[in-house]
């Protein structure tokens, strides 16, 4: 089996390739081909995976080829792997800085920031997905691109149901409250519902039986992990779930803003200099054996480790815990994801699909963040209750947003785009939103096409 990286050189590959090497069954990737713009971090990324074979011994290993030609990593691919970043970490440096500049937040995938991202994403990533329905009709593609629910929704304009999100944030959460509930991951069934970046834990089944009301009892215990340390115990009773950590951003976004404003450099301008650093060392061919993994290793523990900190300060949550660091994230959704398709291995997975009537207050094909159950024939939601009233202001609201970039991106129209900004509930301002998105246009050669 076949599967293309498109941004093949990104940092998080060796986790996906990590994955691969660890899974032993029948039907198994046997090769993988990364894509990418810039032939510097495609050879830097390359090291690593050789060094991760190596350290290993995997005799067995999939092959690894790189190259910058999109038609060719395409052709004769089962699945197609997306993890791009248009206008790469620079870009997203600037999307927080102008953000910030006009008090509003600028993060990659919420409010301000993730507007610019995505009208800067989805003109490339339609005619990504135009190119797989020539190159490689029948493949399956895993999107993680970021803004990844309008982004997936974007691609299945042309990809229908064979575009699947995922995401690592909704397997983090459930899988921290099933351990501090004595339970299995694995045998637990996760009432989660919402946005990519916008959803609730609403109930952790396990026997049949709620436990999410027992953990929401005991103040020790919400305050034992991440998401019970950022909101507190008090508002998660007052919600009855646990969110998406993301939604901190929205609960908290005065504070948080605030606190981003006073930081000595933003996430993307720290995530930006760490990995220059990084592909500059790691691309030279003289490095021993071992060297390039070793490096990735110590890069990306920084980069844990200081993962949302400005919101882990506002709310007092200390350094993170070392079970928050822990990996099994977004790689290990795709490979199970993978292997439910290739080997009609079944599966209940939560992802981004189509909404196909899931929740009420949607159409049918926005894309929203569900339990599914996966098999053959692709990802199937799961029926879930409907959203309360606070919830389903904040879902249709941003929902509202993402199909004026959609709409932006489709048109070109100067206007769909001041109204996706503008009907963001984290922008508070037309007049914000205009001078936003002149800011952006002006930052950005990507955003030339808004006229």
């Amino acid at each position: 089996m076949r599967l293309t990286i498109l941004g093949g050189g990104g940092f998080r590959v060796p986790l996906v390739y990590g994955a691969l090497l660890g899974d032993r069954g029948e039907g198994r990737v046997s090769h993988v081909t990364l894509y990418d713009e810039d032939p510097g971090r495609l050879t830097a990324m390359a090291r690593v995976l050789a060094d991760q074979a190596a350290a290993q011994g995997a005799a067995d290993a999939p092959a690894v080829t790189a190259t910058g030609d999109l038609d060719e990593a395409l052709r004769g691919a089962d699945f197609v792997f997306s993890a791009i970043r248009v206008g790469g970490l620079e870009g997203r440096a600037a999307d927080e800085r102008i953000a910030l500049a006009e008090g509003v937040l600028g993060q990659e995938t919420v409010g301000a920031g993730g507007i610019a991202y995505g009208l800067r994403t989805v003109p490339v990533v339609r005619e990504i997905a135009r190119r797989i329905a020539r190159a490689a009709p029948e493949a399956w593609v895993i999107n993680f691109t970021n803004p990844a629910g309008v982004v997936t929704e974007a691609m299945a304009e042309v990809l229908g149901d064979r575009v699947i999100g995922i995401c690592d944030s909704p397997v983090g959460l459930g899988r921290r409250i099933a351990r501090l509930l004595g339970a299995r991951p694995q045998d637990a069934w996760i009432d989660y519902v919402g946005l990519n970046h916008l959803g609730w834990v609403r109930g952790l089944r396990v026997g049949g039986r709620d436990e999410l009301p027992r953990l929401l009892a005991d103040d020790k215990a919400l305050e034992s992990f991440e998401e019970g340390r950022l909101f507190g115990a008090d508002w998660l009773r007052s919600l009855g779930a646990i969110p998406n950590e993301y939604l901190h951003y929205y609960y908290y976004n005065r504070d948080t803003v605030r606190a981003y404003q006073e930081a000595e450099r933003t996430r993307g301008a720290f995530l930006r200099d760490q990995q220059r650093a990084f592909y500059a060392g790691t691309g030279r061919p003289d490095g021993p054996p071992g060297s390039a993994l070793a490096a990735w290793d110590r890069t990306r523990a920084e980069r844990e480790a200081t993962y949302m900190s400005e919101n882990r300060e506002v709310a007092g949550a200390g350094e993170r815990e070392e079970s928050d660091l822990e990996s099994g994230g977004y790689e290990k959704v795709a490979l199970a994801l993978m292997r439910a398709i290739a080997r009609d291995e079944r599966a209940t997975l939560i992802l981004n699909v189509r909404n196909r009537g899931t929740l009420s207050v949607l159409d049918a094909d926005a894309v929203i963040e569900v339990p599914c159950l996966v098999d053959a024939n692709g990802a199937h939601p799961v029926a879930v209750d409907p959203l309360p009233l606070h919830a389903v202001g904040l879902v249709t609201s941003v929902k509202a947003a993402e199909r004026e970039v959609l709409a932006a991106a489709a048109s070109g129209a100067r206007a769909d785009a001041v109204k996706a900004f503008a009907l963001h509930p984290l922008v508070d301002s037309v007049a914000v939103a205009r001078r936003l998105l002149d800011g952006y246009a002006t930052e950005h050669p990507g955003l030339g096409y808004l006229r």
